[in-house]
């Protein structure tokens, strides 16, 4: 091959390649950025619609049906959902997977300018769900009872401060109390003046203004004329006029109370129990996350020093840290890369007993890998845990080529070739067999390309970094393995003189073989070093290795036997391992199934809801009762509360309700998934026991009682935002929904291993209904519309204006006091006023009607669903897919209601799908490589057989060590499918030559044994010892490398042993050939 004999002649322009690779690899690899996984997009968007004030129903009907009816025909749309609920509409949609949703958005906003809603409804707001745009930081600031002031330390002093390091996007703050200018109106004393609500606002919005007058010239000077007016205290408020009859004046003072207060809280954080105000750190796309939390972290310190000074008992600790388990989970990965390297080259050594030698093909391992670095940033691939488990993968398999190029340099120098001569035929001989073994490995990956769901895009990383390392192993071992192999690192031998070179070009080349020179000294000194440590250790280990030696002698000799046993008797070899085959298939009826493995982070959560209608302080109260629960968990470090939302799995982030809320419990390292669950099960049983205390009563939402908790457990997902089981009951009537509903779940409940088991139609809101009388209104001269405008701005209120105050913006709110608007029976002594008419109580002109309404209306494809949603416990996604499907099946359901199975289970089946495409494409590939390289349609045929011998040993391992059928593992399968038909290809393409030389086909395919035995058990055990440290499963993201390591080296194992005695039978029966 002519890039063989270039490398050999050209020594120095290799060593130099070869150094550069590794800088641009080391300087790429400082710019990489760091995170815990690839960007993963998911094709979805959400339309959020607010409309204070207003039932799910109408919600439904003048917000919900408008938006569908216009965003459904968007472009790729493939499903909408959708959930009505007091206050909000939201509307999802589900694009196809390699959707360009920025386009996408464009044409939903573009839909969304057309729709005609509600003028009193907001804006609708698109939302898009994306992990990496969760906050990468939680800052907790407590220690004082004054909410008030904390939260103005945070908005004021530390998110100023966080926001100004580089790298941070935005700090939002929740929590705590929010000032308000509060006016508080005397409904009785309104009603007697005749005045209303929107008068006043009017009178304070006119008053509160700063107007320009111009400017004017007086002498020399030119002076700006400002009427400065706008209100600063709430005291300048109260003797505004708001009403003059004659010489009488009404002050504001006069009909209402005007004070600072604070807004109604949506949400209540603490931390350990104590009362907290939360900082949520947000970093800019495209930063590195672990750079941006170090130096929001330093900064958090010096803060600290500041809070201190102001008040000791000041708190601020960091809650989450999304750096925090990157660091670990990728320190974990390059680890162990490191320890599987350093087994590959001990088992190297043990082979080839010869430190020169194994250095040399060691080096390829460090090269390789640097390399990839650089091929990696220009492909915009971060270091994450993915694209390093990539490297780590392929750490077993880069020394491949390198040790085939150096046994067959090795026989030639047995043959008598000297060692430059050796190094160019041997490299020569095997160069076209470790490239289409190379090819074949990198080629299984482009089917990946097919795969959809959130499987394509995480192992899209891992892939390309696969395949750039086994591009750059090919390369060095085509290169830099013949070139050191052909030198005994003797400087002296290589450099030759220079006195027939040009004066120009003596310089450069003077340069190159000083460096040379210095490079190759150093590694001759290390040898030496390291011939003299070798010596030590074998006079150590000497009986290990000579009992290795003996063992591997006997292997050879007892191959050499069987392997012409087996060329006697072809057909009976073939038929065993078919039937081996066969049996091993049964390991797919025990074998479990899941989507993705769940990592372990030393996190979980617990997204609790309460009745609908519950107030936000008893959510806050049962979450209080929670945490000392989660308090007698052993190993927990920090407890966190939010009442009044939920990131519940399947909505949105960001869901204010005052009936939801969530308990996030960090325990301390070290963890695992047997201390997280049984954490989990501390504060579930906590929870059904108080469950069961319960009494209940009518609406235990408003009464005295303790109101039930209905609790959905999880861990931090990066994957998917479904939960694992999802039932949609489709149909109309929302009672026959709910009967429907409520039957599925005392079903499931009977179900082993469904946890966390709810409705979306369990519990309904309480509503004040006001019935209005048409013939009343018309005889009093008042409309409708009339009235719910005086209900919202008496009931909810309206801002009126604002104050500015250090650069912060305080509300001003007006609204009914409080004795006016808290009870059934105040609002129907409402007065209605209304310009023109005689001001009348709301009883005068309707019924004001106490009952309970849906708390939320689900839709999907334009019907009206209940949703049933369920979380695993202790089984496996398929298996009780299974059940659950068999229960629904089993129902008796009435004309035109049906149901649908969702949730992870849905994204299982279409993941699954793919890759099972993906998998006979990349059978499919490999074979027209290896048909292209051979110039033969039979030989790949042959070599193809070592597949199913690899399957063998992947089931076997999978059932052995508890694996379940996951994207992960079927990765797996999908890499084990170019790698196992490597050492294959080398026995088949050296028995071609061999025939080629003159001997008969028996005698080649055993003489191809013999020969290509020790590189394939050499190639074999480098790769299985390689991924073991992988295969151990230990440290942060392990979840997501194990399943893989133990599904490529079960698969190795037997394809190796069988493809050293099947191969060669298979090639006996189907080759004819004299």
């Amino acid at each position: 091959m002519k890039i063989v004999d270039l490398s050999i002649r050209r020594p120095v322009s290799v060593f130099i390649f070869s150094v550069a690779a590794v800088v641009f690899g080391i300087v790429a690899f400082r710019n990489l950025a760091v995170n815990l996984l690839p960007d993963i997009s998911y094709p979805s968007l959400t339309v959020r619609t607010t409309y204070e004030g207003t039932a799910p129903v109408e919600i439904e009907s003048l917000l919900t049906r408008p938006i569908e009816n216009a965003v459904g025909v968007v472009n790729n749309v493939v499903r909408v959902t959708s959930s009505s609920r007091a206050d909000v509409s939201e509307v999802t949609l589900e694009f196809a997977w390699n959707t360009n949703m920025d386009f996408a958005a464009l044409d939903v906003r573009d839909r969304l300018d057309r729709v005609r809603l509600p003028m009193d409804a907001e804006l609708p707001v698109l939302l898009k769900y994306d992990p990496s745009l969760d906050p990468i930081l939680r800052i907790g600031l407590y220690g004082s009872d004054e909410l008030a002031r904390l939260r103005f330390l945070g908005e004021e002093d530390i998110k100023r401060a966080l926001e100004r390091i580089e790298g941070v996007a935005a700090v939002v703050v929740s929590g705590g109390l929010e000032e308000e200018i509060q006016v508080d109106l005397d409904e009785r004393k309104m009603a007697s003046l005749g005045l209303s609500v929107g008068q006043i606002s009017n009178r304070l919005a006119a008053e509160n203004v700063n107007i320009t007058g111009g400017s004017l010239r007086d002498g020399q000077t030119e002076y700006l004329v400002r009427t400065l007016n706008e209100f600063v205290r709430p005291e300048d408020m109260r003797s505004i006029v708001v009403q003059r009859t004659g010489d009488a004046i009404v002050r504001l003072s006069d009909v209402a109370r005007v004070y600072t207060g604070h807004k109604e809280r949506e949400i209540i954080t603490r931390i350990n129990g104590a009362e907290s105000v939360e900082l949520a750190v947000y970093k800019e796309g495209g930063t590195n996350t672990v750079t941006v939390s170090n130096a929001v972290t330093a900064r958090l310190d010096s803060l600290r020093g500041e809070l201190n000074r102001l008040d000791p008992n000041l708190r601020m600790d960091v809650i989450t840290d999304q750096a925090r388990y990157i660091r670990q989970a990728v320190r974990e990965v390059l680890e162990t890369a490191l320890y599987g390297g350093l087994l590959a080259i001990l088992v190297l050594f043990l082979f080839l007993r010869s430190l020169k030698k194994t250095l040399i093909i060691s080096v390829s391992i460090p090269v390789s890998v640097v390399a990839t670095f650089f091929l990696m940033y220009v492909a915009d691939i971060s270091l994450n845990i993915m694209s390093l488990g990539g490297l780590t993968l392929g750490v077993g398999l880069l020394v491949d080529n390198a040790i085939v190029v150096l046994e067959a340099v090795q026989r030639k120098r047995d043959d008598g070739l000297d060692e430059v001569e050796a190094a160019r035929v041997g490299t020569s001989e095997v160069g076209r067999a470790i490239t289409a073994s190379t090819l074949t490995t990198i080629c299984v990956f482009v089917p990946i390309v097919f795969v959809e769901g959130v499987a394509a895009q995480l192992f899209r990383d891992q892939a390309l970094t696969v395949a750039f390392s086994l591009v750059v192993s090919l390369i060095v071992a085509l290169t830099l393995i013949p070139m050191l192999a052909s030198r005994e690192f003797r400087p002296e031998s290589t450099l030759g003189t220079a006195s027939d070179e040009s004066q120009t070009a003596a310089p450069i080349r003077w340069l190159g073989n000083a460096i040379f020179f210095v490079t190759t000294r150093f590694l001759s000194v290390l040898l030496g070093a390291s011939r003299a440590i070798g010596r030590l250790m074998a006079a150590v280990f000497s009986p290990f290795l000579n009992l290795f030696d003996r063992l591997l002698e006997a292997v050879g000799e007892r191959y050499s036997k069987t392997i012409r046993a087996v060329l006697s008797r072809p057909l009976t070899v073939v038929a065993v391992t078919v039937v081996l085959f066969l049996g091993s298939l049964g390991f797919l009826r025990v074998l479990g199934s899941e989507l993705i493995p769940e990592l372990i982070q030393g996190e979980f959560f617990a997204d609790i809801e309460l009745p609908p209608g519950a107030r936000l302080e008893v959510t806050d109260r049962r979450l209080v009762e929670l945490t000392k629960a989660a308090a007698n968990v052993d190993s927990a470090r920090t407890v966190y509360t939010i009442a009044g939302t939920s990131n519940e799995q399947g909505g949105t982030a960001g869901e204010l309700r005052e009936y939801l809320g969530q308990i996030n419990v960090t325990l301390e390292p070290p963890v695992s998934r047997e201390l997280e669950d049984t954490a989990m099960k501390t504060i579930r049983d906590a929870i059904d026991a108080d469950n069961r205390v319960f009494s209940g009563t009518a609406n235990p939402a408003t009464s005295g009682e303790r109101p039930p908790i209905i609790a959905r457990f999880g861990r931090p997902s990066y994957f998917s935002f479904k939960t694992a089981i999802e039932v949609e009951i489709r149909g109309f009537n929302i009672e026959l929904l709910k009967r429907l509903a409520d039957e599925a779940v005392g079903r499931f409940h009977a179900i082993e291993g469904l946890a966390d088991i709810s409705s979306s139609t369990e519990g309904g809101h309480p509503e004040l209904q006001v019935h209005l009388n048409r013939d009343r209104l018309a005889a009093y001269g008042i409309g409708v519309s009339d009235v719910a405008s005086v209900l919202r701005s008496m009931v909810q209120g309206e801002i009126a204006t604002d104050i500015t105050r250090s650069d912060r913006t305080i509300d001003i709110r007006i609204r009914a006091a409080e004795q006016f608007r808290g009870s059934a029976t105040a609002l129907g002594n409402l007065t209605i006023t209304h310009a023109g008419t005689t001001p009348i109580p709301l009883s005068a002109v309707a019924e004001v009607v106490e009952l309970e309404g849906p708390a939320e209306i689900r839709r999907a494809d334009g019907s009206r669903i209940a949703r049933i949603t369920a979380n695993l416990a202790g089984r496996d996604l398929g298996s009780v897919t299974r059940d659950v499907r068999s229960s629904l099946e089993n129902m008796s359901w009435p004309s035109g209601y049906d149901w649908r199975l969702g949730g992870q289970e849905e994204e299982m089946a279409t993941s699954f799908s793919s890759m099972r495409l993906a998998f006979g494409l990349a059978i499919f590939m490999v074979y027209l490589v290896m048909a292209s390289q051979f110039e033969s349609l039979l030989h790949p045929f042959v070599i193809m057989f070592s597949v199913p011998f690899a399957i063998i040993g992947v089931l076997a391992t999978m059932w052995l060590f508890g694996v379940t059928i996951s994207v992960v593992s079927l990765i797996g399968f999908i890499l084990l499918a170019g790698i196992v038909v490597n050492d294959a290809i080398v026995l088949v393409d050296y028995a071609n030559q061999l025939r080629k030389q003159g001997m008969s086909k028996l005698e080649a395919l055993a003489g191809a044994g013999r020969v290509r035995l020790r590189p394939i058990l050499m190639t074999t055990a480098t790769t299985v010892f390689g991924l073991l440290p992988m295969a151990l499963g230990l440290g942060e993201g392990a979840e997501l490398r194990t399943p893989m390591a133990l599904t490529v080296i079960g698969g190795m194992i037997t394809s190796t042993l069988l493809t050293l005695l099947v191969v060669p039978a298979v090639y006996a029966i189907l080759d004819r050939r004299s």
